[in-house]
């Protein structure tokens, strides 16, 4: 599937920031950038169209097209920001969809209104703009104050679960399903939103679950929710603290430095893992639907 938006400037820097740790070196003519999200190949050009392909690429595409449009109105959009901020809330987030190597973990936080200023003054905010260490300093305090849920799935359960029919955003929706329904109903917490940051269009995210029971409604769903609700930020950090402990068990059984991500450096340990260990291992520790495999595999006769 192919979808061409055009996006202003303002949406247009968003998007190169966002997508610079997923571009290819490859060049393309007129093109700013190219980048890898999950299934979807992204193409900004100079012109401020962007090309989206793959399965997920009217999804991907509709986030950005709705963020375009949603900067129309700035006073709406800082309503909705406080809105979002000042109240009691359960969000979730995951980590993990975009490393080669490591499990996916997902987690719901319920935040009260009350626990704002705790979290506030322990520098809570997307996992994504932290260093580990400054995760691994706050995770656990503030999994002693929040209540939460989460979900971990190795990267053997990944590629069983993995099809043409049941891609990584299915996979996340149910993943985001379970621990929202459990923290919920486990708890019986008091919210004013469920929180949930947008990797798919409302419509399709519940179409993702047509056949899963029971299911979790009345979600608000929003672009780059951890910045604007504290409960998907905790979610996030939560996760990814857990994602970085399961990390390091993996590093500790191979008796190897994994890195993160799907860059260079993570074909080339691959490498050394599949001449160390056998090409099976990929199949635990590795998802294998990405394209690391082919570039790893590729090199390695048998």
């Amino acid at each position: 599937m192919n979808v061409v938006i055009k996006v202003n400037e303002e949406v247009k820097q968003k998007m190169i920031d966002y997508y610079k740790d997923k571009t290819r070196d490859k060049k393309i003519p007129y093109a700013i950038f190219q980048a890898v999200d999950e299934d979807t190949v992204i193409t900004m050009y100079e012109s401020g169209k962007v090309m989206f392909q793959g399965v997920s690429a009217d999804v991907d595409a509709a986030m950005w097209q709705e963020l375009d449009q949603t900067n129309l109105n700035n006073t709406q959009n800082s309503y909705d920001r406080q809105k979002y901020y000042d109240c009691n809330a359960v969000g979730s987030d995951e980590v993990g969809t975009g490393d080669y190597f490591g499990p996916i973990v997902v987690t719901a936080s319920y935040v009260k209104k009350t626990d704002i200023p705790f979290l506030e003054k322990l520098g809570v905010c997307d996992s994504k703009k932290m260093d580990d260490n400054k995760i691994k300093q706050i995770a656990t305090q503030i999994a002693k104050r929040i209540k939460y849920r989460s979900v971990i799935l190795t990267n053997q359960e990944y590629n069983e679960k993995y099809t043409t029919e049941i891609n990584m955003n299915k996979i996340k929706a149910v993943l985001h399903n379970k621990v929202l329904y459990k923290l919920i109903h486990e708890e019986n917490v008091q919210y004013d939103y469920i929180i949930v940051d947008e990797f798919a269009r409302e419509k399709r995210y519940y179409e993702y679950l047509k056949n899963v029971n029971p299911i979790q409604k009345d979600i608000t769903f929003l672009t780059k929710a951890e910045d604007q609700n504290l409960a998907v930020a905790c979610s996030s950090i939560i996760s990814r603290y857990i994602f970085l402990n399961e990390f390091d068990k993996i590093c500790d059984s191979l008796h190897l430095p994994l890195p993160k991500g799907a860059s260079k450096e993570v074909d080339e340990m691959g490498e050394e893992v599949v001449t160390k260990y056998g090409q099976d291992k990929l199949s635990e520790i590795a998802k294998l639907n990405f394209k690391n495999t082919q570039r790893i595999l590729k090199s390695n006769i048998y």
